[in-house]
C-alpha cells in the first residue's frame, strides 16, 4: 500500500512538472513540407502568442487599445515570418494574436480571393481548346432573382470575360464581379472544391450586394463562352445545389435593423457566408508559395494564371486602364494593412499582394508584403470588429477610428520589426515585379 501511495505520488509531481512547462510561441515549417495553418475547429497551443502581447506593449499609443479590447473587437492576425535559405527555399514562422477568442466574423469580400482562383482553375479542369480567361462570357437569367450579362463597356471589346471580373475583384473589389464567378462556379462546386483541398469548415452561400434567398442562391445563371468569333466554345445550363451542409448558429450584435425596423436581438449570420481567417491565410500561401503546401491544397493554375492573379492583387486602381478608375479609387482603396484609409500616391518600392474585406462593421486583410528596395517579405492577416454600438445594420461602424487605424499600425510595426530584422539570405523578389497597365 505504501509502495502505491508512492508510485501515485511520483505521478502527480510528474504531471504537475509538464503542466508548467513552457507553451510554444511560434510555429516555423519549411516550405518542402505542407503549411497546416490553425482551423476554427482544431485546438490550438498557446493562441495568445506572446510576441504579439510583448510587442504591442512597446506601442502604448498605438495598440494599447486593442491589447485592452481585444475580445469585443473580435480583433485575430496571424503573422507569418519569411527566411531564405543560400537556395531562396522559404520556411516560414506563424505568430498568431488573439486566437484563444476566435469565432464567426463576416468573411465580406475576401470570399472573392478563392473564388477567383477556383473559376481559372475550373477553366484548366474544363481543358476545353480555346477556352481561357479572355475568353466572352455571356450570362443568361433562368431564374428568379437572376439577371443577365451581355456586353462590358470597361473592357476593349466590350465583352465580359473571367479575366475582366478578376481584375474588377483585386482592382477595386467589385461585387458582381464577384456574383458573376459565383455563377459560372456554382455554389455546389465552390464549397466541394475548397472542402477538398482540406478547408472543410468553409461554408460559401451566397451572391454579395444583392439579397436573395436561400433557394435563389442555390440555383447559378446559366453562361456560355465564345471565341473572338463568336463561336460557342462551352455552355453551362443553369446549376441548382441540393447539398445540404453542417448547421450553424453564428450571430453578431445585440441589435440590427430589418426593413427600416430596429430589432432588439442578436443578427443570425448561420446562413451567411464563412471561412476561417487561418484559411484565406493559408489560400494566399499557397498562391505566393505554392511549393510550401501540398499538392492537395494546390489550385490548379498554370504559371500566367498565377503571375496574373499576383499582378492584380497588387497593382492599383490608377494603373488600370481596362477598367478605368476615377480618383475616388485612391491607391490605398483596398490596401488596409499598413496604409490604412490614407489618400495620396503610396511609395513604389512597396507592393501589397492581398484581399479585403469590409462589411457589417468587420474589417478584414490578407496580404503578403514585399520592399524591393529593403529586400524584405512577410505576410499578415488580420480581422477587427468595428461595432462599438453593437447595432448593425444602421451605418454606424468605427471603421475611421478604429479599424483603419488599426490596420495601419500593426502593418507599420511588423514593417519597422521586419526592417530591423537580421536575415542571414536575403529573398530574390524579381519574379514580383510586373509591368502594370499604366
Amino acid at each position: 500500500m505504501q509502495r502505491n501511495n508512492r508510485v501515485i505520488i511520483g505521478w502527480m509531481i510528474l504531471l504537475i512538472f509538464m503542466s508548467c512547462a513552457a507553451p510554444k510561441k511560434s510555429t516555423t515549417i519549411v516550405s518542402t513540407t505542407a503549411v497546416e495553418l490553425p482551423k476554427e475547429s482544431e485546438p490550438v497551443e498557446n493562441k495568445e502568442d506572446a510576441f504579439f502581447i510583448d510587442m504591442f506593449k512597446k506601442y502604448p499609443g498605438m495598440m494599447d487599445s486593442i491589447l485592452a479590447h481585444r475580445k469585443e473587437w473580435k480583433v485575430q492576425i496571424i503573422y507569418t515570418q519569411i527566411n531564405r535559405n543560400a537556395n531562396g527555399i522559404p520556411s516560414f514562422t506563424h505568430h498568431y494574436f488573439n486566437q484563444k477568442n476566435e469565432g464567426y466574423f463576416y468573411p465580406a469580400s475576401t470570399v472573392k480571393f478563392p473564388v477567383a482562383l477556383l473559376a481559372l482553375e475550373k477553366l484548366n479542369d474544363l481543358n476545353i481548346n480555346g477556352l481561357d480567361k479572355n475568353a466572352a462570357m455571356i450570362t443568361e437569367a433562368a431564374y428568379s432573382g437572376q439577371t443577365p450579362v451581355y456586353n462590358d463597356p470597361n473592357t476593349s471589346n466590350g465583352k465580359p470575360s473571367i479575366a475582366q471580373y478578376i481584375k474588377k475583384i483585386l482592382l477595386v473589389s467589385d461585387n458582381d464581379a464577384y456574383n458573376r464567378l459565383y455563377e459560372f462556379l456554382g455554389q455546389e462546386h465552390i464549397n466541394a472544391a475548397l472542402h477538398k483541398k482540406g478547408y472543410k469548415n468553409v461554408q460559401l452561400l451566397h451572391r454579395l450586394s444583392i439579397f436573395l434567398s436561400e433557394d435563389e442562391n442555390r440555383h447559378s445563371n446559366p453562361v456560355s463562352f465564345f471565341d473572338n468569333s463568336n463561336r460557342l466554345l462551352y455552355s453551362q445550363p443553369m446549376l441548382y445545389n441540393r447539398k445540404v451542409y453542417a448547421k450553424r448558429n453564428d450571430v453578431l450584435g445585440k441589435a440590427f435593423y430589418s426593413n427600416g425596423n430596429l430589432v432588439n436581438e442578436p443578427m443570425n449570420f448561420s446562413t451567411k457566408n464563412n471561412i476561417a481567417l487561418a484559411d484565406l491565410h493559408q489560400v494566399l500561401l499557397s498562391l505566393v508559395f505554392p511549393n510550401a503546401v501540398s499538392a492537395s491544397q494546390r489550385f490548379n493554375l498554370t504559371d500566367v494564371d498565377r503571375r496574373f492573379v499576383l499582378q492584380y492583387m497588387s497593382q492599383l486602381p490608377s494603373e488600370s486602364v481596362y477598367p478605368t478608375y476615377d480618383s475616388s479609387y485612391y491607391d490605398a482603396y483596398v490596401k488596409f494593412i499598413l496604409f490604412g484609409s490614407e489618400k495620396g500616391s503610396l511609395p513604389k518600392n512597396i507592393r501589397i499582394f492581398n484581399k479585403v474585406g469590409n462589411a457589417y462593421g468587420q474589417l478584414t486583410d490578407v496580404a503578403y508584403i514585399v520592399d524591393f528596395e529593403k529586400k524584405l517579405e512577410f505576410m499578415v492577416s488580420a480581422t477587427i470588429y468595428c461595432n462599438s454600438d453593437e447595432t448593425l445594420n444602421d451605418d454606424k461602424y468605427d471603421y475611421d477610428n478604429i479599424g483603419y487605424p488599426f490596420m495601419k499600425n500593426l502593418g507599420k510595426i511588423l514593417y519597422d520589426y521586419e526592417v530591423k530584422r537580421k536575415r542571414n539570405f536575403l529573398p530574390d523578389l524579381s519574379s514580383l515585379i510586373f509591368t502594370y497597365d499604366k
